[in-house]
């Protein structure tokens, strides 16, 4: 009966749902700037009596909501931050979507049905890998038994790959100013030991595993070109399917860093971190216990009016654009002809990363985890683009929400209700990670 009734929860709040994750979509707030949509969870959550603690580290912008007591604890990660474009990732609706799941198990503990204890984590700040992260080094993850969550995709698919583990830092540089036409030789560029360093990187890129990725944006190059720059900086991002490779190629690219200014008589003066995640460990236990509850709900119910709409987007890619789309999210070109994935897929990333990182990947290290998509957008869409935005705000956004929740509340009622697979999970958990304990990456001294 739990996971009958956790849907017909989901089906009776479905309205209020919407509204929420409509509301966070019309106020899209950019990384750290998340007040309104912080407020309005807490607000809510706060109704259904969940007991709310703001996070230390991020107060205003990020917290915990909890129900129940005893054992086990549970948890659902939820995200609302946007993108300058708008929510162009869907977290309007995966933070909705995991609070809608808690609360439906919220319902079941209150009645009796299940016991111990259910806590949804808002989060902000995803896009820059720094939330959850923080979260993580005040220890707000240490007592979960498991962690359940979910993102918007172009399909519906439990995911059992993992995602990019990541190093984000701003070098900069400090030279010594001077008129570049009258007296250059009294002046040393600090965008000269910028521009060395990028040259120094895009050398290295040839002695690193395919599989790895760095860019970077200059975001200082000085003032004037009639003056020498005395500061200028370089923002790069370090990307590998494991975490010591990324880590190996950052301690390189810092070394080329230091290099470029011995080359220019400049300084490095500051190597600022600004976010460092792991790559995501899916616990797999986890993933098919996903699976299995996707299955046995067949996916989001989509109107005649969603697929209108994602024939319309879906269109408007040319043959290449759409098969890129697909083939950069695993999904098989067997879905070019079509607008809108129905149903469920089973799992096409098994030992394979998604070649984007999330700060979910240093919760699931700490504590058993796993994640899925549902089809939020038409087929060939990517996150971080204004057809993201469009679907994320539409019908058939909510439409995938409400599935969402329904998946993680079923799933959680399997965990609570039977310790044998939750042995399982954590025995998976404890295998995989060998006794490790968590890091983050702001705590190493890698610089």
């Amino acid at each position: 009966m739990s996971k009958e009734n956790v849907i017909k929860w989901v089906d009776s709040n479905k309205d209020t749902l919407t509204e929420l994750a409509k509301k966070i979509w019309e106020n899209p707030e950019e990384p750290l700037k998340e007040t309104y949509a912080c407020d309005l969870q807490k607000e809510y959550l706060k109704k259904l009596r969940f007991r709310i603690t703001d996070s230390k580290a991020l107060p205003d912008l990020a917290f915990t909501a909890e129900f129940g007591e005893g054992m086990p604890i549970l948890g659902v990660l939820g995200e609302y931050d946007a993108l300058k474009i708008g929510h162009g990732c869907g977290h309007n609706l995966l933070g909705v979507g995991c609070l809608g799941g808690a609360a439906a198990i919220k319902d079941l503990i209150e009645k009796g049905e299940i016991k111990g204890t259910i806590r949804y984590y808002g989060c902000p700040a995803e896009e820059t890998l720094y939330g959850k992260v923080e979260m993580a080094r005040e220890g707000v993850f240490n007592d979960l038994d498991a962690c359940l969550t979910w993102h918007p995709s172009s399909v519906t698919m439990p995911w059992a790959g993992s995602l990019l583990s990541l190093y984000s830092a701003i070098f900069t540089f400090k030279g010594k100013s001077a008129h570049a036409g009258a007296a250059p030789h009294l002046g040393r560029s600090a965008l000269d030991a910028v521009e060395i360093m990028n040259v120094g990187a895009n050398y290295m890129r040839e002695h690193i595993e395919e599989q790895n990725r760095v860019h970077y944006i200059i975001t200082n190059g000085g003032i004037e070109p009639n003056t020498v720059p005395a500061d200028a900086s370089v923002w790069y991002n370090v990307r590998a399917p494991k975490k010591a490779i990324a880590q190996e190629t950052f301690r390189w690219l810092t070394e080329i860093a230091k290099g470029a200014a011995m080359i220019t008589q400049t300084s490095l003066d500051e190597v600022k971190m600004i976010s460092g995640c792991y790559e995501v460990l899916p616990n797999q236990t986890l993933v098919k216990l996903l699976g299995k509850n996707m299955e046995a709900l067949g996916g989001p119910v989509f109107t005649r009016e969603d697929r209108e709409f994602a024939r319309e987007i879906s269109e408007g890619f040319d043959q290449s654009q759409k098969e890129k789309g697909l083939l950069s999210n695993y999904i098989p070109l067997s879905f070019m002809d079509k607008h809108l994935h129905e149903g469920v897929e089973p799992s096409h990333d098994f030992g394979r990363s998604l070649k984007a990182s999330t700060d979910v990947g240093d919760v699931s290290w700490i504590t058993p985890l796993a994640m899925f998509g549902v089809a939020t957008w038409p087929l060939g869409v990517v996150a971080h683009t204004w057809q993201a935005v469009d679907a994320s705000g539409s019908s058939l956004g909510f439409h995938a929400m409400h599935y969402a929740s329904k998946v993680l509340a079923s799933t959680l009622a399997d965990l609570y209700n039977d310790a044998g697979i939750l042995s399982q999970v954590k025995a998976e958990f404890a295998q995989a990670t060998d006794g490790k304990k968590y890091v983050s990456a702001f705590d190493e001294n890698i610089v």
